[in-house]
């Protein structure tokens, strides 16, 4: 499986066509789809005529940025006009959006093919892609187990090669969670860095869009190309976007001689010895690299996982108010009132999981429960913040294993919530905090199934973030295994 670079110089040297090269991957997803489902839709005659613009603008002489002609994946709750965007959900399944998300407009402007929409749990709200409505996406590390989710479609395709690079969104750790149980990297970016107009709402103080890769090159690539301030998202950040891909140089950990810290809490219960190790094994070769280690302790990361549940099914609840059959979505017809039309739409157009949250949230918001739960979530979650804080005023780079699991079997936890809700544990405080983190393969486990290491930085210090994941990449070779 080639990066963004390597395809990227076959295209200027004419080695080969963006039409060729994206009848290769719409092949590879043909191939594989039966098996894996990592699609909603394949937007196979939209691949080829952005292909085809790519190859027009090479013959005229363009100068073309690195992901000109690059296949990639989009996750299905990303809008894109005229093409379905469903949220994996039945009361969106026949939506086809009048208006294009910024990140797909980012991209196709910098001229990257888009191979189709990816499979997700339905409106993000899950850890393993199997609350979508439509399909159960297989690992492709072993088909019997799950892919991870959120962004389960994302990682899966480009794990299995159906696209270069792919875009996921990370509510409470649907980027990295998958890409730990897939074997790919995966990146989720200050909140705020990138536009979240056109990303259909979970949970916006904690929603936001991020890059899947084989490699941390191929992840910066892609995210220099959606991050940057959009006026039309009132959180976006007015920064200086840098080259995050120039910044990746050989030896870059010696030079910059990385102050790293173990999240000590991460290392307790619940914890898989073998991912322990792992993890721990990684650490060793990051201080071999140069990097100055020390453990650190966030007391409050352990409440980040009711403090989540609490404030994402609030913000769910609010936001998924909207689909009541009346402007849009699945409308149940024969209902005998307007109350009867609501209620039943609602029941019929949203899965168990999607119900569970928004009742919860509902009842986490509603008089005589606002001060006793989501106000003292929202304390709690300054708190894991100001935790975060204190840490970074000691080292540079935070590490703890991405999931405390390995992919478990497709319907081994179907039926126990609170356990599928365990294998976020890690990477909910990130998104609670608002900062950025990644996951990048760091071994296997006895079943063969990748293991993930999470590396976190200060807000905006994604080129910091990038450097060291790189440095390891670099020492290692477990992102290039494929499945």
């Amino acid at each position: 499986m080639a990066s963004i670079r390597k395809l990227h110089h076959q295209l200027i040297q004419k080695e080969i066509s963006a039409v060729e090269l994206a009848q290769d991957y719409l092949k590879q997803v043909k191939a594989l789809e039966p098996k894996l489902h990592s699609f909603l839709c394949v937007t196979a005659d939209r691949a080829l005529e952005q292909a085809k613009q790519v190859d027009a603008r090479l013959a005229a002489g363009e100068d073309l940025g690195l992901l000109a002609g690059i296949p990639i994946g989009i996750k299905d709750n990303l809008c894109t006009q005229g093409i379905p965007t469903t949220c994996a959900s039945k009361i969106l399944e026949n939506f086809v959006p009048p208006y294009e998300s910024t990140v797909t407009t980012r991209l196709a402007a910098a001229g990257a093919v888009m191979v189709g929409k990816t499979n997700m749990d339905e409106f993000a709200m899950g850890s393993s892609t199997e609350s979508s409505a439509f399909q159960l996406t297989a690992n492709p590390w072993d088909l019997e187990r799950v892919p991870g989710g959120s962004s389960g479609g994302s990682a899966a395709a480009v794990a299995a090669g159906e696209c270069v690079v792919a875009l996921g969104s990370d509510t409470g750790g649907s980027i990295r969670q998958p890409a730990s149980f897939c074997g790919v990297v995966g990146m989720k970016p200050t909140y705020g860095l990138v536009s979240r107009y056109g990303l259909v709402a979970f949970a916006s103080s904690l929603d936001q869009i991020g890059p899947f890769g084989r490699s941390v090159e191929d992840v910066a690539v892609l995210l220099e190309a959606i991050a940057g301030h959009d006026p039309k998202d009132s959180t976006s950040l007015k920064v200086e976007i840098p080259n995050y891909a120039s910044l990746l140089q050989p030896d870059v950990l010696k030079k910059r001689k990385l102050r790293i810290g173990i999240i000590k809490e991460t290392f307790g219960e619940g914890l898989d010895p073998v991912v322990g190790k792992a993890v721990m094994d990684a650490v060793d070769q990051l201080k071999k690299l140069g990097a100055k280690v020390k453990e650190i302790s966030c007391p409050k990361f352990r409440y980040g996982l009711p403090t989540y549940y609490i404030i994402a099914p609030s913000e769910a609840s609010a936001n998924l108010a909207r689909y009541d059959g009346v402007k849009y979505g699945f409308r149940k017809e024969d209902a005998e009132s307007l109350m009867d039309m609501y209620t039943q739409t609602r029941a019929q157009g949203f899965g168990p999981e999607v119900k569970r949250r928004i009742m919860i949230g509902t009842y986490t918001l509603s008089a005589g429960y606002y001060d006793a739960y989501y106000l003292k979530a929202q304390k709690v979650r300054t708190l894991i913040k100001q935790d975060f804080e204190r840490a970074f005023a000691d080292v540079d780079v935070l590490v703890c294993p991405t999931s405390p699991i390995t992919a478990f079997k497709a319907g081994e936890k179907t039926n126990d919530p609170l356990s599928m809700y365990l294998t976020d544990l890690m990477t909910i405080p990130v998104n609670l905090a608002g900062l950025p983190a990644l996951s990048l393969p760091c071994g296997f486990d006895q079943q063969g199934l990748p293991i993930g290491l999470q590396m976190i930085t200060n807000v905006l210090r994604e080129d910091v973030l990038l450097q060291a994941a790189y440095g390891y990449e670099q020492a290692t070779d477990w992102h290039q295994q494929q499945p």
